[in-house]
C-alpha cells in the first residue's frame, strides 16, 4: 500500500512493538529516501545496568530498510513483498542516554534493486546502520539484510495509483 510520509510516521510511532519500547520515528525524508529514528531511554526499556536494553536497540532497526524499499519500489510501479531477511548487531558502548540513527537509500541502491527485480525477480542485500548517542558516539552497528521479491516478474512495471 502506498502511504504518505506523514501517515507512515504516525503509524510507526504508535505501532505497539515500537511505542512500548520508546522507539520514535522522527521523520521520513526525501520521498522515502531516508528515515531518522530516536530511541528514548525510559523505565520501559532500561536493563539491569541502567542502559537501553539491547533488544530495544535491535528491534528499532528492524523495519526501516524494508519500509523505505517497499514505498520506493511501489512508487516505481513494482508490486513487491519486502522484509528483513536477517540482521546482526554489535554493541560497542552502553546506551546510557537516548540513541539515534538515520538510514538513507541512495540512487545506486535503488538502481541495483530495480535491476535485480527486472532480471532475477528478487533482490537480497545487507546494509549497515550506525546507532549513536546525542554526542555522536557510536554505540552499536547493525547489518540488515533486505529481501525484495517482485510479485509480477516479467510484467512491465506501472504505477499503482
Amino acid at each position: 500500500m502506498i502511504i504518505s510520509q506523514n501517515t507512515l510516521k504516525w503509524v510507526m510511532r504508535f505501532y505497539p512493538p515500537l511505542f512500548f519500547q520508546r522507539i520514535w520515528v522522527q521523520k521520513f525524508d526525501n520521498d522515502f529516501r531516508s528515515c531518522t529514528v530516536k530511541l528514548s531511554k525510559s523505565f520501559l526499556n532500561k536493563n539491569y545496568n541502567g542502559s537501553i536494553f539491547g533488544g530495544t536497540i535491535y528491534a528499532a532497526t528492524d523495519p526501516f530498510y524494508a519500509l523505505l524499499f517497499d514505498q520506493l519500489m511501489q512508487r516505481r510501479g513494482y508490486k513487491v513483498r519486502v522484509w528483513l531477511k536477517s540482521a546482526s548487531i554489535q554493541y560497542l558502548k552502553p546506551g546510557r542516554f537516548n540513541l539515534y540513527f538515520t538510514i538513507t537509500v541512495t540512487n545506486e541502491m535503488i538502481a541495483e534493486a530495480e535491476l535485480a527485480l527486472k532480471t532475477v525477480g528478487k533482490f537480497v542485500k545487507a546494509y549497515p546502520m550506525e546507532i549513536k548517542n546525542k554526542q555522536g558516539e557510536l554505540c552499536a552497528t547493525v547489518m540488515n539484510e533486505v529481501y525484495i521479491r517482485n510479485l509480477h516478474q516479467g510484467e512491465e512495471p506501472r504505477v499503482a495509483y
